[in-house]
């Protein structure tokens, strides 16, 4: 299923697009689409039921918003430095274990909101990224099937980046990676079902047009599995957390100098197979409304 969350920020209501392309109001059948309704099977398989069933009512898509399609997430776990190419591109060695970093729930925005450039920026920059969302609790897993398991299913994340305050003013990573709006999320939750296999999908980012990322999770130094796995070793994963799996080559930081970083009215597109497209306005904060 292709579960998603539509109209204005902070009052979005569950919904559906079906098999034939046409959006089905879930709100009538569940409150929302979050951890709850992930780890219910048998609210899931209802779902199912009245999708298949042609009785969901009709929404008229025409000037509805998309927000991100999972509400009240628990917390959003990162993984750096996850691609070979991307390694590559910024010299870096491949990490003999996967690099953690968390970003903040209160990132998260819809597909096609604005973006805000922090004030300060001056090396902001993009990364599509493959999101996995869980759906059961997990604990100190041993085998790639029980990681699987636990996957309720996949969406496409924009783990915006202010590299400057990530690299250059000490500490952690945590500085460039939690900015408000940094992590732009949907268009839609495609159950695991759907995706029989999380590493043979591609990734693509355009910036003005421009395609400037183009790879495929099958160059993952650690596959989906193992990454849930591993995490669930350091922390307990709750239905409704996601895991943001890593960027392929082509980021802003991996250019030749002068690097490409972005600017005021920019316009970010990416996009995963079978996952569904973004389309970001870059603007600067101080004098954007907020999505």
């Amino acid at each position: 299923m292709k579960l998603l969350r539509v109209g204005t920020a902070g009052a979005e209501r569950p919904a559906l697009l079906d098999g034939a392309g046409v959006l089905r109001d879930l709100s009538g059948l569940v409150p929302d689409i979050d951890g709850t309704l992930l780890a219910d099977e048998r609210k899931l398989a209802a779902v199912r039921a009245a999708a298949a069933s042609g009785e969901l009512p009709r929404l008229d898509a025409d000037g509805l918003r998309t927000g991100p399609p999972l509400a009240r997430i628990g917390k959003v776990v990162c993984i750096g430095l996850n691609y070979h190419d991307h390694a590559r591109e910024t010299g870096a060695t491949p990490p003999a274990e996967p690099i953690l970093f968390l970003k903040a729930p209160d990132t998260v925005v819809g597909p096609d909101d604005t973006v805000l450039l922090p004030r300060g920026s001056v090396k902001t920059d993009w990364e599509v990224e493959l999101a996995v969302v869980i759906g059961r609790t997990a604990r100190y897993l041993e085998t790639d099937e029980q990681a699987l398991a636990a996957v309720a299913g996949y969406a496409v994340a924009h783990d915006v980046s202010e590299r400057a305050f990530q690299i250059e003013r000490g500490g952690q990573w945590d500085k460039g990676k939690n900015c408000e709006t940094f992590n732009p999320l949907g268009p839609w939750l495609v159950t695991a079902d759907e995706v029989p296999d999380p590493q043979a999908l591609g990734l693509r980012l355009w910036v003005n047009g421009e395609l400037k990322q183009h790879g495929s999770t099958a160059d993952q130094i650690f596959p989906v599995a193992e990454v849930v796995r591993y995490v669930s070793h350091f922390m307990t994963l709750y239905p409704g957390d996601v895991l943001n799996t890593g960027t392929p080559a082509g980021v802003a930081m991996g250019h030749p100098d002068p690097k490409p970083y972005l600017r005021g009215g920019d316009v970010v597109e990416l996009e995963i197979d079978g996952l569904g497209c973004q389309r970001q306005v870059f603007l600067p904060a101080s004098s954007s409304c907020r999505p």
